[in-house]
């Protein structure tokens, strides 16, 4: 079927408002596929008007571009200025990463180019000419092509079926151009004496060959050069906070005076030469996320949908395949709304995949002062890895000389992967970072005794290689466990129990450290195990709870817990240090205050479920007392040359909840105490929260931390190969990385890491009993012989 049936089984008629990249191909492919479609466009402005200057397109999207119209694509690889190497300019020194390979060309021409291309095939093209509204050209067209921009006029009159998330972000920055190329993609910080802003630069244009002479002898420009200088030309962006904007008075200036304040801060890059102009105004960027697509017969397109930040290029490579999606499914699709829900269908995922390293890349530019002091290559491999797109791995793959030389200046010896470098926590070195995360197993005898399986469990992980395996959340009282089957560390059949397991590690997994985490649930309590109702209470035999404040956790489903008077918090208290003492005598070699996911400490520290308006409430200091007093408790009991880490909860992805300041200040407060590292997760502290999920979701918040305050930190949150590992670490995001899933899936994880990588060295020794093992088996036959003759 060459296109859905519309009313009538006639051809459809489209109209698409906005003649931008994304309408325009758009336009062009509707009527490509079906010459019958009567396809109009609206653009307000005229055909040589556009923001910006160039614009770049990934390979991928250049191979849909010549799939769906060759005729397209032959026009545009003409133009394209294609390069391979990203420059950082860091204090004065210049790194270059190569193997990048990016193909940009001028905004214009590529309008210009798709403009031809519509008027070839027939698409009515209206210039400096107002939409009608959506909803009023839904009435006489099948189909309306929503792709006005981020100030989408459509997607605001119909917000209420859109419904648009819309979030303004902290920089400000502005579109420039240079009249020359650059050699390079080129990043560079400058220190503009009232904080930092940042270039990003690239080239969209090459040199122009010697024109051909006039008769009077004056060069003759070419209709395709029309624009273009003879040097040349490069996109300039800068950027920077806006109170570092407003501080050097930038939102004062006109559009000329910001060009030239930006070509005297980045002289060097420019040769001196001036920045122009192409209606260049300040920015705050702009996050566009719609609940739906389509209305009816309209639907979104492109900046109108959806928006990434510029630093990963994506804008214009969105709005493309936004519309080679379209395009094709509504030429598979029989009718209307099932062609518009499996685009949207299509294409949300891989937009909520791009939005999230937009949103990595920019939050990493927005912090961006917090990782100026960095060495040079740890700072140039932080940024190239930002968006968490590419990897250390990938990196390698690029550019294996640039990936060798970061490790170096990191002190990572020859052939040894980032993660198996060892890691000093006071008294205990740790062979690698890997860490099995606290993983609750909901194992236990009736009374907290952890059994066989613990020993299994703990043990199994302990032989696969990790430097540090985590108990679960052992509980410091039995009203403090989360289920009946959950362990303790408060009577002495459980120390002894827990004696077995630290023996069994340190005698058959030697070099290997094990680590308890004390925690009691609070109002999070007395619930069946998670895979019998997660968070339900138990049908019988339920026990009373206790909290900061009288908050169930769920209205209605979970008890009111009793607010603690202060002698109750003594008691607590005195539970954490006696439990303490057991695991120190029981032979762990570190402990972890749990003060996160909504458990007791936890509810202390979040204002959501901290309403107290004693000593241990109210302002952060206040809410921060008892956790801290437990901590003090804890460390005096523990020995003095073991570690002690803290788990805490970055942000509780709710309004009104703890945020990534409040966990800054909160893991200051712990390490002034004597906390060794912060181990950083987030949420699960009210049952409405709204996590950001995706891969290394949590990462940036215990990198954040680490590079704010200078102290150790264990990043956990989607962690799931030994390539985020690598690449965490080199970058200098964390120092730890703690992995739950994985070592469900695989308890033997870090020794199968060390094996895909070549690595056998001491970071990952295997056991002797398993050594016969160390190679990865054959999967099939490898001796046929190989084909040695091409008969035709």
């Amino acid at each position: 079927m060459s296109a859905p049936a519309g009313p009538g089984h006639r051809p459809l008629k489209v109209a698409v408002l906005g003649g931008g990249p994304g309408g325009l191909y758009a336009a062009a492919l509707l009527k490509r596929l079906d010459p019958g479609r009567e396809v109009t466009v609206w653009e307000r402005n005229a055909p040589d008007d556009t923001f910006g200057f160039g614009v770049v397109l990934s390979d991928e999207t250049l191979g849909g571009i010549e799939h769906a119209d060759p005729d397209v694509y032959r026009a545009l690889q003409a133009e394209f200025v294609r390069w391979d190497d990203i420059d950082i300019v860091h204090r004065g020194r210049t790194l270059t990463s190569g193997g990048h390979g990016f193909a940009a060309l001028g905004r214009r021409r590529l309008l210009a180019v798709l403009h031809d291309r519509c008027r070839a095939l027939g698409v009515r093209l209206l210039f400096r000419t107002e939409a009608p509204p959506a909803a009023h050209l839904a009435r006489d067209h099948d189909l309306v092509i929503a792709a006005d921009g981020v100030h989408s006029a459509t997607r605001t009159a119909h917000a209420d079926v859109f419904r648009p998330q819309l979030t303004t972000h902290r920089c400000r920055y502005i579109w420039l151009s240079a009249d020359f190329a650059l050699d390079a993609f080129r990043f560079e910080i400058a220190d503009t004496g009232q904080g930092i802003a940042q270039l990003h630069a690239y080239p969209y244009a090459r040199p122009s060959p010697t024109p051909p002479r006039a008769s009077s002898g004056a060069p003759r420009p070419t209709a395709e050069r029309a624009g273009v200088p003879d040097g040349g030309a490069s996109t300039v962006i800068v950027e920077m906070r806006e109170e570092v904007w407003r501080a050097n008075g930038l939102d004062a200036q006109d559009e000329s005076a910001a060009a030239a304040w930006c070509a005297a801060l980045f002289a060097d890059t420019l040769g001196g030469r001036p920045l122009r102009t192409n209606n260049s105004s300040w920015i705050a960027f702009r996050t566009v996320v719609n609940e739906r697509w389509s209305h009816g017969r309209i639907v979104l397109l492109g900046d109108a949908a959806h928006t990434a930040h510029f630093s990963i290029g994506s804008g214009t490579k969105l709005a493309v395949e936004d519309a080679l999606a379209l395009a094709a499914c509504l030429r598979e699709q029989p009718a209307l709304p099932d062609a518009l829900a499996a685009y949207e269908a299509e294409r949300r995922p891989v937009v909520a995949s791009t939005q999230r390293a937009a949103r990595a890349s920019l939050a990493w530019f927005e912090d961006l002062a917090t990782y100026t002091d960095q060495p040079p290559h740890q700072f140039a491999f932080n940024l190239l890895t930002r968006s968490r797109r590419v990897t250390h791995d990938n990196l390698r793959l690029r550019d294996a000389g640039f990936t060798d030389a970061v490790a170096a200046a990191a002190g990572v010896p020859t052939g040894t992967p980032p993660m198996f470098t060892p890691f000093r926590l006071r008294g205990l070195t740790l062979r690698n970072r890997v860490v099995v995360s606290p993983m609750d197993m909901y194992a236990a005898d009736g009374d907290g005794t952890p059994g066989d399986f613990h020993l299994v469990h703990l043990g199994a992980r302990a032989l696969g290689g990790a430097g540090l395996v985590m108990t679960e959340m052992v509980c410091v009282s039995p009203e403090g466990r989360i289920t009946p089957a959950c362990t303790g560390l408060y009577a002495p059949q459980h120390e002894r129990a827990w004696r077995r397991v630290t023996d069994f590690v340190h005698a058959q997994a030697p070099g290997t450290a094990v680590g308890v985490q004390l925690g009691h649930s609070g109002r999070k309590g007395s619930t069946r195990r998670m895979w019998e109702g997660i968070d339900q209470p138990l049908p019988d035999g339920n026990w009373p709870l206790v909290a900061p404040s009288a908050l169930p956790y769920r209205p209605g489903v979970n008890q009111i817990p009793h607010a603690l008077t202060t002698a109750e918090l003594g008691v607590v208290r005195a539970q954490f240090a006696r439990s303490a003492a057991a695991a120190a005598r029981a032979g762990f070699d570190l402990l972890e205050l749990h003060c996160a996911h909504g458990y007791l400490l936890s509810g202390f520290l979040s204002p959501l479920t901290n309403r107290r308006t004693d000593a241990y409430g109210g302002s952060l200091a206040g809410r921060l007392r008892f956790p801290l007093e437990v901590f003090d408790a804890v460390r005096e009991q523990w020995p003095a040359d073991r570690p002690m880490t803290v788990r805490i909860s970055a942000t509780d992805w709710a309004d009104g909840g703890t945020t990534p300041d409040d966990a800054v200040a909160i893991a200051a407060a712990f390490a002034e105490h004597g906390a060794d590292a912060l181990d950083v997760s987030t949420g699960q502290v009210v049952p409405d929260e709204r996590p950001d999920f995706g891969r290394s979701y949590q990462t940036p918040y215990a990198d954040r931390i680490r590079n704010t305050l200078g102290v150790p930190v264990i990043a956990v949150g989607a962690i799931s190969s030994w390539d985020d590992v690598n690449s965490l670490i080199l970058a200098g995001r964390t120092d730890l990385c703690a992995l739950a899933r994985p070592h469900l899936y695989d308890p033997h994880w870090t020794l199968h890491a060390a094996a895909e990588q070549g690595y056998s060295g001491p970071g990952a020794p295997w056991p002797l009993p398993y050594q016969a093992g160390s190679r990865t088996p054959p999967t099939g036959r490898t001796d046929a012989p190989k084909p040695r003759l091409t008969l035709h």
